[in-house]
């Protein structure tokens, strides 16, 4: 017979009468056992609430997929930082400032919605990580908290999707008799610290370095339904890239011109492809006069200027311009007529200076009030269809 008693285990043997004839005892410490038990517990909790953690941050912009990747994998998510090679996307509506300054509340609200939910599956269905909504700007991450070999050539891709899903979202707001909006998207590929920034109140997970100022500067640069990238980017990316146009441009805080490259495609697995966005160009027959402010860093300059628009389309125009400007430069323009000026707002990037034509350039709308818009779509409709001469 055994009998037990906390930390004491008794044995009895008895004899043929069943009489005690032994008592063998044995002590056993069960502190340590204990001991185990409550450290156990205790990681598990902490393994539970780093799983909650990492739901929370990453659960409704990755893939359950990634998000498992990271849960199953200890090194998967570093969580004190660590330097890293990634490719950065940015995407930001052009001209949405000031269309949401003329628009109800309620309106500007739906169209932010319908675009980011869009955005925000095409993201996830390439496997992107959303870092975070920056107003209008989205700004995605490949290569954290995941690392993958075809991170850039992704991220290429998803912008590409990117812009081809604008024309679903432009159907629908064309539906309920809201404007129609256009996004930029920049590019780049370069180290940054990835890790959890913050304090214990608020942490995020979130990256920082001059890279990420660059792939800003990059989106910059861009015009509506264009995707810009970076030199990098598109070593990375390889030969299944469809390239455009090549630029040098001067980004602020980099000491050398940076080298971008527009992106009209992508082969291999993923056969996308931009439509050609050109739109020609109506010669006005009577030309336009305007004055315009350059804009720098979301200011206007001091100085007005005055130049006339020549040439007209949608989105798009020639103008010529009497003081030498930059190309990618922003600037407001308002429009005369009969002296007066036209009420509105319009705001352009000059792309290039025309070959040939001394102070031409060519200019393509990033903002235009629905008053200038309709202003414009006369003077086009009036080159395209010139009165005949009169007999003489």
């Amino acid at each position: 017979m055994g009998i037990t008693s906390g930390s004491r285990i008794l044995t009895v043997t008895r004899d043929e009468e069943d009489k005690p004839k032994e008592i063998v005892g044995s002590w056993a410490d069960i502190s340590d056992r204990k001991r185990i038990e409550a450290e156990l517990q205790r990681l598990a909790e902490q393994v539970e609430q780093r799983n909650r953690f990492i739901r929370e941050t990453f659960g409704r912009y990755l893939t359950d997929e990634v998000v498992d990747a990271v849960l199953a994998s200890p090194t998967g998510l570093q969580m004190g930082g660590e330097k890293r090679k990634i490719t950065m996307l940015m995407a930001d509506l052009r001209g949405f400032t000031s269309l949401s300054e003329r628009l109800p509340p309620e309106r500007v609200v739906a169209i932010l919605n319908r675009y980011l939910t869009a955005m925000v599956g095409v993201i996830k269905k390439y496997h992107g990580t959303v870092d975070d909504f920056i107003g209008d700007a989205i700004f995605v991450l490949f290569g954290a908290p995941v690392w993958k070999e075809d991170d850039a050539e992704r991220a290429v891709a998803c912008a590409i999707a990117m812009q081809l899903a604008m024309d679903s979202i432009n159907e629908h707001n064309r539906l309920e008799n809201l404007p129609e909006i256009e996004i930029g998207i920049g590019l780049h590929t370069g180290q940054v610290v990835v890790g959890n920034i913050g304090s214990p109140e608020r942490m995020k997970y979130d990256v920082i370095g001059s890279q990420v100022n660059l792939t800003s500067r990059i989106q910059s640069c861009t015009t509506g339904g264009q995707i810009l990238i970076s030199e990098t980017t598109r070593q990375e990316a390889g030969r299944i890239l469809k390239v455009g146009r090549r630029m040098e441009v001067k980004a602020k805080g980099v000491e050398h011109p940076v080298t971008l490259f527009e992106v009209m495609g992508i082969s291999g697995r993923y056969k996308l492809l931009l439509p050609d966005a050109s739109e020609k160009l109506v010669l006005l027959v009577s030309r336009v006069p305007l004055r315009y402010e350059i804009v720098e860093a979301s200011q206007l300059g001091h100085e007005t200027y005055t130049g006339m628009l020549t040439k007209l389309s949608r989105k798009a125009a020639e103008a010529i311009l009497d003081h030498p400007i930059s190309n990618l430069t922003n600037i407001k323009m308002h429009l005369m007529q009969d002296g007066r000026e036209i009420p509105g707002s319009l705001y352009a990037k000059v792309i290039d200076a025309v070959a040939g034509s001394g102070n031409a350039f060519s200019l393509r709308f990033t903002s235009i009030s629905p008053e200038i818009e309709s202003f414009l779509q006369v003077h086009t409709a009036a080159g395209a269809n010139p009165m005949p001469p009169v007999a003489p």
